[in-house]
């Protein structure tokens, strides 16, 4: 699998090339040229009125790039401070209806865990994510833009939460959210702690995500995938976290805790590629966060897994062209 990372008009995408990539104890049965594929990734975008008058541009140029199978945006539609109304929330989904390739979006916590903050004009949290699930996931297992056919996990009341397979490389996209999995306290609304409904949210998104997790995984053993990609908004290996002591207080990320458990416990099963996509933290970042040695192992609590690969994509005022490949 190769990166590529190209500047397209409001920030970076990345364009990745899915090329074959095996289990060590598969035997390779497709011929490379016939199963290749190439999907772009963005996230964390459009941030402030510069970047929405230019979002549409983006969309245009991502549509000029007919080699992209489809597109994923991994969520944070706006800037943190920015007012969570329903008019934006409606501007941005006429742009994502634009996209000619199929668009998959996993929600950001700018667009509703956030929400509750004064300057985003102190919303109720789950008021906001009822109506992200309405208005951009009312067709459950239906794409934004051109259509692809996507398992949807509407049933356990996450439409976001999708699943899918292409050329034999199994897709799972789940709704992790920054702020550690929207455990900080809603301080906008006057809150000092985590209240009831929202822990409960935050149980039942949490428990949803980590069965899709272990069936995604199950699946690509089964039917020896190529590889395991999986997406998410949350970056729940940040750099930033680290410099504030998560290694010493490892409550700081413990709302990721479930997923990584899943994810490191499945990858080992699997014993496959496996590739995570992040947003979030902004910064592009290309890296290996459960290998021998990592910090990450002792403040999850799990064992090492070396055939992960981690990739956050670029986003708000990053834009400088980047590349990398395995």
């Amino acid at each position: 699998m190769s990166f590529t990372q190209r500047a397209l008009g409001v920030a970076a995408a990345l364009v990745l090339t899915a090329i074959p990539v095996l289990p060590a104890q598969a035997t390779p049965s497709v011929d490379a040229g016939d199963s290749s594929f190439t999907f772009g990734v963005i996230g964390d975008v459009p941030y402030g009125p510069a970047q929405v008058e230019r979002f549409p541009q983006m969309v245009t140029e991502l549509n000029n790039q007919d080699e992209l199978k489809f597109v994923t945006h991994l969520g944070d539609i706006k800037a943190g401070s920015a007012p969570c109304t329903d008019d934006y929330f409606a501007a941005i989904k006429t742009q994502f209806d634009r996209f000619e390739a199929p668009l998959i979006y996993t929600p950001g916590d700018n667009e509703w865990v956030d929400c509750h903050r004064v300057n985003n004009g102190a919303y109720n949290p789950l008021e906001r994510l009822d109506t992200l699930r309405e208005m951009f996931f009312s067709t459950p297992g239906k794409t934004l833009g051109g259509n692809m056919p996507v398992k949807s996990a509407a049933e356990q009341g996450l439409p976001e939460n999708v699943t899918f397979s292409k050329q034999r490389v199994a897709f799972s996209v789940i709704n992790v959210q920054g702020s550690n999995n929207s455990l900080a306290p809603w301080s906008g609304l006057g809150e000092t702690v985590p209240n009831e409904l929202q822990l409960a949210e935050v149980q039942a998104r949490t428990a949803a995500d980590v069965a899709q997790l272990q069936r995604t995984f199950a699946d690509a053993k089964k039917t020896n995938s190529r590889a395991v990609v999986i997406m998410t908004q949350a970056d729940m290996f940040d750099p930033f976290m680290l410099s504030q002591g998560a290694d010493a207080n490892p409550d700081l990320v413990s709302g990721f805790r479930p997923i990584v458990e899943a994810i490191a416990a499945g990858s080992a099963s699997y014993g496959g590629p496996v590739y995570i996509f992040n947003g979030d933290s902004h910064v592009y970042n290309d890296d290996a966060p459960l290998t021998p040695g990592s910090p990450w192992l002792g403040i999850y609590g799990v064992d090492a897994a070396e055939n992960i690969r981690r990739v956050t994509v670029e986003g708000a005022a990053q834009q400088r062209p980047t590349s990398g490949c395995v």
